[in-house]
């Protein structure tokens, strides 16, 4: 189990874009990497009322369960490793394996039995220092969706955020309010629902 503090700034982008900064870091396709992140939540949406998002990330053959919550500054990721067999029956039965998330998600929660897996993002993936962070380029698709999105990993924010405005600046691209991964997919989810 592990727990960090993220702090990440991030602007969705269009394929053109998304192209401008692939060319101007150099990133090759082959650095482009797969995941995908399979979402849990109550069917009255628990814990993103509670602003936290549960997922397990699957890269290759390595799955990992992580519970994001609000934290003063980002948010606190509580991590576990799975084996692919645990990684199956939760993602079939809603059910956690023991351990730091479930309980950590059971301090959310009362009925924890009631989880269910909402569905997949699948992002393709390319990374790279920059400047003492991690630039990050996200092609994602779920359900019936796609976007591109930036995002600037950081440890000092103050300094993060200027490297990340000039870094738009110089590109012209456009600062826009970025909503993460797991809020995208249930503004998705919600609205497939009340169709």
């Amino acid at each position: 189990m592990s727990q960090n503090i993220e702090i990440e700034f991030k602007n969705m982008l269009t394929q053109d874009e998304f192209q401008l900064l692939r060319i101007h870091f150099n990133i090759e396709p082959e650095q482009f990497k797969k995941q995908a992140n399979h979402y849990f939540d109550t069917n009255t949406f628990a814990l993103k009322d509670k602003g936290s998002a549960l997922r397990i990330r699957e890269k290759g053959s390595s799955f990992e369960l992580t519970l994001k919550q609000p934290a003063e500054k980002g948010l606190l990721e509580t991590n576990q490793m799975l084996t692919a067999s645990q990684a199956q029956k939760t993602l079939s039965s809603g059910q956690l394996p023991e351990g730091e998330v479930k309980y950590a998600v059971s301090k959310l929660m009362q009925n924890i039995n009631s989880l269910n897996y909402f569905g997949s993002l699948t992002t393709v993936r390319a990374e790279v220092e920059y400047k003492g962070g991690l630039i990050v380029l996200d092609h994602s698709y779920y359900l019936n969706t796609e976007d591109f999105e930036l995002e600037y990993e950081v440890t000092n924010e103050p300094e993060g955020y200027k490297v990340f405005s000039k870094l738009l600046e110089e590109l012209q691209i456009p600062l826009r309010p970025t909503d993460n991964k797991i809020k995208r997919f249930y503004a998705k989810k919600y609205n497939l629902l009340q169709e």
